[in-house]
């Protein structure tokens, strides 16, 4: 802490030896305006985040809507979330600046959460209160979807707004003249991620209890507080930060490549490697041979016409550089490997139904304290803060010696042990399913949905620790890897693939729902997926997740072969031309 407070007071002190410390009070950014920064994004986590692991709940009890309903509504919305991040990260990148955009969202998100808080107190913003699992309920007119589903979009917004830029506003707060600029953006990195795991923790904890405990109007009150005070914290800041103007984006690089190869799709791609376009001046960096048809986009037809005589960048849109031509071929090649990755988060994003299985069993740890049903997904961010500085700081010195890989184990390795463990947690909660509707099935509740078995919710636990180590594993590994991939200058774009990643995963589910809901309900059946679990077969639901894990395997064991060995690769560009080349400002969003 207080080396923290230190670099805090960088720009007030007048002391000329301590780089951190500058003479004028009036200068821009420094340590000073992190904590206006981190408390913006903590406030916004905390906020949006505490929202979703109950709202099956409140979809179902207060929206009169089936398990299968609410599930999908929380799929799209979390799909909706992070396709949006990409969107915000373009916006902030190439045209609004990353200040007006997290201030944008700031705004954003205070608007659904009080929007969403509305729909909590005033009571015509809801259907009539009914009976829970009772078929005569009245569903919610479109104008009481419409609010409810505003305000989801909203929040979507902010957080898509937020996210993407936080991180990189903060670190552009930074003199990156100052010799000790890393060492701060190194802290500046471990204040931004402990706060973050932390403010999960608290959303999957405190925020969920006061909605189980004081009901939704506090629930949903208290998350709109603290986005008041997260944006009004941000905007405070306004007069120290350092507000770099928008440039270009590497999302709009990505398109121009194709749309010139298609310009020039009939003139035949040069031998002489002198007749291609570089931002760089080496010689030797030449397109690969890879998706040649591509590399029509960096040919020089005309010196006179496509370069420019004072030496300045030429229009992208007639003619690219080989580096833009490359980077979209590394992202092309990416593909059926990131695309692996889906089932893994489609196995992890069944959390609504988890919600409803601890909802049905017996959460109490004292006689006087009752867990959430919503919190016992907290295990698995636990899991992650325990086991990653374990697996870094003493494994992984332990394993180099052993393996020879300077990261303990290979990151196609760690890939595949995630896939298998995400696979080994689905049928284990298969498994606990299947023994709780059976004791359900002994205790006589079938047609008590709401009735709370003599089972503990404990044993739940075993397959969010495992999708802990799962996630730990294939995440990390995954997010390793495409940075291994990229060159420095795309390394944005590997949080981009994930975050991509994550809105697949949430369609896939959406789709996958909707699916097994309509072949199992087929002539009158009761649907696997039924609102009363004790009725329903949400343990054959899992048994299908498991067998689509484990044909997933095979898909990542082939993706593998195909790709090759992928160790500190990066296709195209050699490490050493890598070196040399002088690249455009691309997005850190």
């Amino acid at each position: 802490m207080e080396q923290i407070g230190a670099e805090d007071t960088m720009g007030l002190s007048s002391n000329p030896k301590n780089p951190l410390h500058q003479p004028s009070k009036s200068r821009l950014g420094g340590f000073r305006t992190m904590p206006f920064i981190i408390v913006n994004e903590v406030f916004e986590r905390i906020s949006s985040l505490g929202l979703m692991p109950n709202m099956i709940l409140y979809l179902m009890r207060g929206y009169n809507m089936k398990a299968v309903d609410g599930s999908n509504v929380l799929f799209i919305w979390s799909a909706v979330t992070h396709a949006l991040a990409i969107f915000g990260a373009f916006l902030s990148d190439a045209y609004l600046g990353r200040f007006r955009v997290i201030a944008l969202g700031s705004f954003s998100s205070l608007t659904g959460m009080i929007l969403l808080w509305f729909t909590a107190v005033i009571p015509g913003m809801k259907p009539r209160p009914c009976e829970q699992f009772k078929d005569d309920c009245n569903p919610a007119t479109p104008a009481q979807l419409a609010v409810l589903f505003s305000s989801f979009g909203l929040i979507s917004i902010g957080a898509g707004c937020i996210r993407p830029c936080s991180m990189a506003f903060g670190a552009d707060q930074l003199d990156k003249e100052n010799p000790d600029s890393e060492r701060i953006l190194d802290s500046f990195f471990n204040w931004y991620y402990a706060s973050s795991a932390m403010s999960t923790v608290i959303s999957l904890t405190i925020i969920v209890y006061i909605q189980d405990h004081l009901g939704w109007n506090f629930g949903f009150g208290v998350p709109a507080i603290l986005m008041f005070f997260s944006a009004l914290m941000f905007l405070f800041g306004s007069s120290l930060y350092v507000k770099e103007k928008p440039s270009s984006s590497l999302f709009t690089g990505f398109v121009q490549v194709p749309f010139v190869a298609f310009k020039n799709r009939h003139l035949n791609p040069p031998c002489d490697s002198d007749e291609y376009y570089r931002h760089s001046h080496d010689k030797k960096l030449a397109p690969t041979n890879q998706l040649r048809w591509l590399n029509r986009a960096c040919m020089i037809r005309d010196p006179g016409r496509d370069l420019s005589s004072d030496g300045s960048d030429p229009n992208s849109w007639s003619i690219c550089s080989v580096e833009q031509v490359e980077s979209l071929k590394t992202l092309l090649r990416l593909i059926p490997m990131w695309s692996t990755g889906i089932m893994i988060l489609v196995s992890m994003g069944q959390t609504s139904f988890t919600t409803l299985q601890a909802n049905t069993m017996d959460r109490y740890l004292t006689p006087n304290f009752k867990i959430p049903a919503a919190s016992f997904a907290v295990s698995t961010v636990v899991v992650l803060m325990i086991w990653i500085p374990i697996y870094d700081i003493v494994l992984v010195p332990i394993l180099a010696r052993y393996t020879g890989c300077p990261r303990g184990l290979s990151m196609k390795f760690r890939m595949g042990i995630g896939l298998v463990l995400s696979c080994v947690a689905m049928a284990v909660g298969a498994i606990t399913e299947s023994v709780r509707r059976r004791i359900a099935n002994e205790q006589g509740l079938d047609e008590q949905p709401a009735a709370t078995l003599n089972m503990s919710a404990m044993w739940l636990l075993p397959q969010f620790i495992l999708f802990g180590f799962a996630e730990a594993f294939s995440a990390i590994g995954q997010i390793e890897f495409y940075y291994s991939q990229f060159s420095k200058s795309m390394s944005s774009i590997a949080v981009a693939l994930f975050t991509v990643g994550i809105a697949g995963s949430n369609l896939v589910g959406s789709l996958l729902v909707n699916v097994v809901n309509s072949v199992t309900s087929k002539g009158g059946k009761e649907s696997w997926l039924s609102s009363n679990l004790n009725k329903g077969h949400l343990d054959y639901y899992y048994w299908l997740i498991t067998i689509l894990c484990l044909i997933n395997i095979i898909y990542f064991l082939v993706c593998c072969w195909s790709y090759g060995p992928f160790e500190d690769e990066k296709p195209g560009i050699s490490a050493e031309g890598e070196a040399n080349i002088e690249y455009r400002a691309l997005p850190s969003s």
